[in-house]
């Protein structure tokens, strides 16, 4: 199984692995087209092959899934749609060890959300007034990176590297401008593995015909820019990623991070609202000795997602706020969720997630 990487264990060395990394800045050939989109949040489980590595994939797909919607009692509350996905790649045991390199849960380290507030109004001077938000960093520097240290088949130095792409991917998926208005998340699709085939079919459908079942905002952040505008240049985030030893020697690295998103009317105007997200994308940096993977890539491993105020109708393939009178005054059936509680485990979200209805979510 494994020690350290380099020339102590790895079987590809440091230049092959910059080499990779420098491939994949220009794309991965036959990345999946994107001519539009379509959707509300749907599950993609990716379960490891338990047997031997196959020669163009090493995970397979599965899905779940479920919505929540929220009481519009008040402008804080909002409306509220939380779908969630949720894809288990490994045995029930190991669920454990997604949600932290050493072992810790996955709110550990983290400060928590502060209890509801008497929540102001946003406004579009100060879009997270009223929010926890208003106290987190902005982009990447609200996402905690662990240092590095020989894991599976990389040294130092390599998983260094991964744990850099993999924050990439997220900056690429889920903050970058281009993407947020809608357009295609080239850059986040170069960075995911080529040869896994399931997954290049799921992402090619998604951008091409989504349905409940193949959803681009699974994986990324997307408004329809046509009826939606941003609010302001930030977003706001807080989350942590994680690392592990995984199967075959490969490095497994878990990111878990909620974004807040200032949104209005794309015509204009002083409202305000806010859309949240909570992913949790498991990652595998496989040893190109023992899976085949396109240079400088990853495999996907499981992805989940928790969404609030973005859209509970029709699939879209967009995030999808509403604003003034189109807000519903009717709540959920589910349970109330805190968009903002990072001390409940994905896991355990999700568990509260089967059945597939809107639910209350407690604040925006």
């Amino acid at each position: 199984m494994s020690a350290g990487g380099g020339p102590g264990g790895s079987s590809v060395s440091d230049e092959e692995w910059e080499r990779f990394l420098r491939e994949s800045v220009d794309g991965a050939p036959g990345a999946p087209e994107e001519p539009s989109a379509r959707a509300r949040l749907v599950t993609r489980r990716l379960r490891e092959n338990p047997g031997k590595p196959e020669a163009w994939r090493a995970y397979t797909p599965a899905r779940p899934r479920r919505r929540l919607r929220l009481r519009t009692a008040s402008y804080a509350a909002g409306l509220v749609c939380a779908i969630a996905l949720l894809v288990v790649a490994l045995a029930p045991g190991r669920v454990a060890g997604w949600f932290g390199g050493d072992g810790a849960g996955a709110g550990a380290g983290e400060p928590p959300a502060a209890e509801a507030e008497a929540a102001p109004r946003p406004s579009v001077e100060e879009p997270f007034r009223g929010s926890p938000a208003a106290r987190w960093a902005s982009g990447t520097a609200g996402i905690t990176v662990p240092a590095a240290r020989a894991t599976g088949w990389m040294s130092a130095a390599q998983v260094e590297r991964a744990l850099g792409r993999s924050l990439d991917f997220l900056a690429a998926s889920s903050l970058d401008p281009a993407v947020l208005r809608g357009e295609r998340p080239e850059r986040a699709i170069a960075l995911i593995n080529p040869r896994q085939q399931d997954v290049k079919s799921y992402l090619s459908t998604a951008f091409r015909a989504p349905d409940e079942k193949n959803d681009p905002l699974l994986l990324f952040s997307r408004f329809d820019d046509t009826r939606v505008r941003l609010v302001g240049d930030e977003v706001r985030t807080r989350g942590r990623i994680t690392y592990r030893e995984g199967e075959r020697g490969a490095l497994r690295v878990t990111a878990d991070v909620t974004y807040v998103y200032p949104v209005g009317p794309a015509a204009g105007g002083d409202e305000v609202t806010r859309t949240i997200v909570r992913r949790e994308t498991v990652l595998s940096w496989d040893d190109p000795a023992k899976v085949r993977t396109g240079p400088g890539t990853f495999s996907l491993v499981s992805y989940s997602a928790d969404m609030t105020n973005g859209g509970c109708g029709p699939t879209t393939g967009y995030l999808t706020p509403r604003f003034g009178a189109d807000r519903p005054a009717e709540a959920g059936a589910g349970p109330e969720v805190d968009p903002y509680d990072r001390g409940t485990p994905m896991a355990e979200r999700m568990r509260e997630s089967d059945g597939g209805e809107c639910g209350i979510a407690t604040r925006s």
